[in-house]
């Protein structure tokens, strides 16, 4: 028999279960990319018996509140959690009045602080870590990376600062509850979700592109101690691990039309560890987006930004493993809870 999917999603505000708002829901998104925050827009009903007659139901701010918690939930599992940020009110011709609470997740605290300030001689640990403190979040670290002498922060928000510093380095960024991770792409690779097209997997529209593939990224620079050319040529070693035997953008490029180079003139490594990061990390973010893919998927709470899926009735082509870089959780009264996504791949199947 095939599992039940949960229609309805739960909501808890200000820690407690509020059953009429989940009865009243009429519209739910939930947005997430690797660029900025998880936000929530959730619309509701505003118009019903209040007493001994019919008025506005959630204009008294006594649940519906700026800065109040807001946790959506399948069952016991949550879709977001984070603070309500704002209030929408709707009124509709000929349909009763409606009301949205937008929310964002502890992010919102980074995105609204913006400086200029310089770290001298860190790690980007220590700078993931200086600034988690700086908002009382707990840090979880696992990154590695060269160490700076200065690191600049110029009129950027702490949230953008930090999204750079992570594409830098190829690390992956999220909040928990209090918590921010930061952690390297491939020490965050967890066992992935199985989808299959015609059961979870509702549909899927994949594309392998060549256009923006190099099959090298070379990076160079000078140290100034050692009074030297620094530099460093990425390839498909630096991919070589995410593969899983499938043929890659670079070796299919290098088949077709031969070797292209991508030389990279906006960076200034100071020492030859510095220009292999470099040079890697921007090998393989573009080596990832290779294959892109947008679909369609019953929802899980796995599915969010950073997990991994194992797409399969797709074809040799197509089957395999994909990261999600985009997740957004819909419900509305036609169509039920469903979760659009975006995913990348850096290789297709052999032939």
């Amino acid at each position: 028999m095939a599992e039940l999917q949960i229609a309805r999603p739960t909501i808890v505000v200000g820690g407690e279960v509020r059953a009429t708002l989940a009865d009243g829901l009429l519209g739910l998104l939930i947005a997430e990319d690797t660029a900025g925050l998880a936000r929530c827009e959730a619309q509701f009903g505003n118009w019903g018996a209040t007493g001994t007659r019919a008025d506005f139901l959630h204009f008294d701010r006594r649940v519906l509140e700026f800065g109040k918690d807001i946790e959506i939930k399948i069952g016991s599992d949550a879709l977001f959690s984070g603070r309500i940020t704002a209030l929408e009110g709707r009124f509709p011709q000929g349909r009763p009045p409606e009301i949205v609470a937008l929310a964002e997740d502890r992010f919102q605290d980074l995105r609204k602080a913006r400086r200029t300030r310089t770290f001298a001689d860190v790690s980007d640990a220590d700078v993931f870590r200086s600034i988690a403190q700086n908002h009382s979040l707990t840090p979880e670290i696992a990154v590695d990376g060269p160490h700076h002498r200065v690191l600049a922060q110029v009129n950027q928000s702490d949230l953008a600062f930090l999204r750079e510093r992570a594409r830098a380095i190829d690390a992956e960024l999220w909040v928990e509850n209090r918590t921010l991770h930061a952690a390297a792409h491939t020490r965050r690779r967890s066992e992935p979700l199985d989808l299959a097209y015609g059961a979870a997997l509702r549909e899927f529209t994949v594309l392998a592109d060549l256009a923006e593939q190099y099959t090298n990224v070379a990076v160079s620079g000078w140290d100034v101690a050692a009074k030297r050319e620094v530099k460093h040529e990425a390839g498909e070693e630096a991919i070589r691990s995410e593969l899983e035997g499938e043929a890659s953008g670079a070796s299919i490029l290098q088949s077709a039309f031969g070797r292209r180079t991508q030389s990279l003139a906006h960076t200034v490594p100071l020492d030859a560890q510095a220009a292999r990061f470099e040079a890697e990390t921007f090998y393989r973010l573009g080596a990832r987006r290779f294959v892109i893919g947008a679909g369609v998927a019953e929802t899980n709470p796995r599915l969010r930004v950073g997990a991994s899926v194992r797409l399969s009735g797709l074809g040799a082509l197509f089957n395999g493993r994909y990261y999600l870089t985009e997740v957004r959780h819909l419900f509305d009264g036609e169509q039920g809870i469903r979760t659009e996504f975006t995913a990348e791949r850096p290789s297709i199947g052999r032939v």
